[in-house]
């Protein structure tokens, strides 16, 4: 006699649940908010740029200074090389092509690290997995989710460039190339994460990957005889392609086969070990490591040490080349009057000197920073979440000493990754002999910090009232305050609109001096956020 199971239905229903699409679904909901916002994020600065391109173009000038970049190294290794300015889609892409590669690309290593990696980390693969799904097929179809997220940001991205008219292979070259690329990050994260058994050694390995490839593909653009780099980097294979100028396919291939390569590699690895292991196995016999270990304080500064080590390095590396390139890019601005002159209508006014140039960059500092303090805000929730501070919750330390010990580790470390990125651009204005003096430096990164702080105090907001959306609540006054000042300005939109953006009241220091009645009043809002965020925190229960 054979015995037959029944396939599993869901309750108050008889449609029979495959497993296999269930695991599929899951994947889906993980992600579905963060790549509705990624996808929107790629076609809207696509279309923000596409449409200033005719006011700048109707100036000759203008158009001449355009052509006149690809001559200038400093600008080639900052924003790549400017091909086919004389087409909207060239310029597009010169303009937003590298930004919107990055953001696909930390979007999806992060995507992925954390819903395969971080859920079998957290224990909620293990119900999941006693089934009939195995390992191999759970991080095939999680990570195929998040894969279909990157191949419709590039495809946006290519509908909105046809839509404004641009020649369809270019728009189609570019599309696919910006997707293939988030579909590398996909795999490199889903490799990390079969390699390494925490969730935090698969993302910082990854995103290693894409800081790396991003060097190789701006050394490549801006050292001419180096230009084979290229061929190293995703990045590199993506300019390669050059969209509406030659519209290559086969950089392309070169990076679709990478892609190939490195998911088959995740995909094997996947069926090589132990679930919550790795590939490298991780000691269990090292000597105990009691350093700040004293104090709940102590503790938020040993939690945060390490990553903040990691944004150290990325924010230090990207600033320490604003400042060795600073003069050459001041200079070629001087000598086009018509090309500075658009920049001064698109909000960055005074390009032509070395403290109005590093003072237009040290704004832009505001969104990694703030990035960094809701990153370390949703990691501590992750924490409360994940049940580590269950134990600490439970001894006589009260609530709001643990999030007050939190937010000032946090601060801490967001003035201290200014001070970084201060300190190195002097350094790189020093070591090209431009004039740009240390304290002025430091003063031009430090005035971003109302920012930071109102970052801050919008994910301790969320922390307290609503845990689940302090990583957005933290980003909205950076990241959004940025995108509504861009967008606002772009569209000609209402001064109060304008206004409504932290970064409309902040002075171009070191070229000006700081705007302190706007400061003060961005720091005394971001206090009484931090006062409400110790009022909920303190009445609500812990997540679970």
């Amino acid at each position: 006699m054979t015995t037959v199971t029944a396939p599993a239905t869901t309750a108050g229903s008889s449609v029979p649940v495959v497993p296999g699409r269930a695991v599929t679904r899951l994947g889906v909901r993980q992600i579905r908010r963060g790549a509705l916002i990624v996808v929107a994020l790629a076609a809207g600065m696509t279309a923000l740029v596409a449409a200033t391109y005719d006011s700048i173009m109707a100036d000759p000038a203008a158009a001449g200074s355009l052509q006149a970049l690809a001559g200038n190294p400093a600008i080639r290794t900052l924003f790549g090389e400017p091909v086919a300015l004389d087409t909207t889609g060239g310029f597009t892409v010169w303009r937003v092509g590298t930004v919107i590669a990055v953001l696909l690309g930390v979007w999806a290593i992060l995507a992925t690290t954390r819903i395969t990696r971080g859920e079998e980390d957290a224990g909620r693969w293990d119900v999941l997995l006693s089934g009939r799904v195995t390992l191999r097929a759970a991080v095939i179809r999680h990570v195929a989710a998040v894969m279909t997220a990157t191949v419709a940001a590039g495809g946006a991205v290519s509908v909105v460039l046809l839509l404004v008219g641009a020649p369809s292979a270019g728009a189609l070259v570019h599309g696919a190339g910006v997707g293939l690329l988030g579909l590398y990050f996909v795999a490199v994260a889903a490799l990390a994460g079969q390699v390494f058994p925490a969730r935090a050694a698969a993302t910082g390995t990854a995103v290693a990957v894409l800081g790396v490839g991003l060097l190789l593909r701006m050394v490549g653009d801006g050292i001419i005889d180096l230009g084979w780099l290229r061929w190293l980097s995703p990045f590199g294979l993506l300019a390669l392609s050059s969209p509406f100028h030659q519209d290559r396919i086969l950089p392309l291939l070169v990076l679709l086969a990478a892609t190939a390569l490195v998911t088959a590699t995740a995909v094997g690895a996947a069926g090589h070990r132990d679930v919550r292991g790795g590939l490298v196995a991780t000691s269990s016999g090292r000597q105990a490591r009691l350093l700040l270990l004293g104090s709940v304080e102590a503790f938020a500064v040993r939690r945060l040490s390490r990553p903040w080590t990691g944004w150290a390095l990325g924010i230090g590396a990207y600033y320490l080349l604003i400042g060795a390139t600073a003069v050459s890019i001041t200079e070629f601005l001087a000598d086009n009057p018509a090309l500075a002159g658009e920049a001064a209508n698109a909000g960055f006014a005074e390009l032509g000197a070395v403290e109005g140039f590093t003072a237009t960059l040290f704004a832009i500092l505001a969104l990694p920073v703030g990035g960094f303090t809701a990153v370390r805000m949703g990691a501590f929730i992750t924490a409360e979440t994940d049940r580590q501070m269950t134990l600490l919750s439970a001894q006589p330390v009260s609530r709001l000493r643990l999030l007050g010990a939190e937010l000032l580790a946090t601060a801490a470390g967001a003035v201290a990754l200014a001070t970084v990125a201060g300190a190195l651009t002097w350094a790189g204005v020093a070591a090209v002999s431009g004039r740009l003096g240390l304290l002025a430096a430091a003063q031009g990164a430090w005035n971003i910090l109302p920012i930071v702080l109102l970052s801050l105090a919008a994910a301790a907001l969320a922390a307290g009232w609503a845990p689940r959306a302090t990583a957005v609540a933290g980003a909205l006054p950076a990241t959004g305050g940025f995108l509504l000042l861009v967008i606002g300005e772009s569209v000609d939109a209402p001064g109060w609109v304008r206004n409504l953006s932290p970064f409309a009241h902040l002075a171009p220091v070191p070229l000006h001096t700081v705007d302190w009645p706007a400061t003060l009043m961005m720091t005394g809002i971001a206090g009484a956020m931090i006062a409400a965020a110790m009022i909920g925190y303190q009445r609500r229960d812990l997540r679970s």
